[in-house]
C-alpha cells in the first residue's frame, strides 16, 4: 500500500537532485560529440543537399527555441473609459514615434 496523499516523504533523492544517471548519460553524448566533431562534419558535408538541411533543421531544435504563439483576449467592455482613453494615447503615440 502507497502512503497516504500529503505524507511525508521518507526515503529517496531530496527534491531537486538530479538523477546520476541521467546526468552520466548526458555527459557520456557530450563526450563522445565532442571528441568525434570532425567526423561528423565530414559526414554532413558528404550528404546529398536535401539530407544536409534536413539534418540542419533538426539540429536547429536543440539550438534555437521554438516559437510559440501567444494570442491576447481582451474583453474591452469590462475596462474603463479611462482605461480605453490610455491603451488609445499609447498606441497613437507609439504610431507617432515610428515615423
Amino acid at each position: 500500500m502507497g502512503r497516504k496523499k500529503g505524507a511525508e516523504k521518507t526515503g529517496g533523492r531530496v527534491i531537486g537532485t538530479p538523477n546520476r544517471v541521467t546526468t552520466d548519460l548526458k555527459m557520456w553524448i557530450n563526450d563522445l560529440l565532442d571528441s568525434n566533431r570532425e567526423q561528423i562534419i565530414k559526414d554532413i558535408r558528404s550528404l546529398e543537399p536535401n539530407q544536409r538541411v534536413m539534418i540542419f533543421e533538426r539540429l536547429l531544435s536543440y539550438a534555437v527555441p521554438k516559437q510559440q504563439s501567444v494570442t491576447a483576449q481582451i474583453d474591452l467592455n469590462r475596462l474603463s473609459d479611462e482605461q480605453l482613453d490610455m491603451i488609445v494615447h499609447e498606441l497613437t503615440n507609439s504610431i507617432e514615434n515610428e515615423d
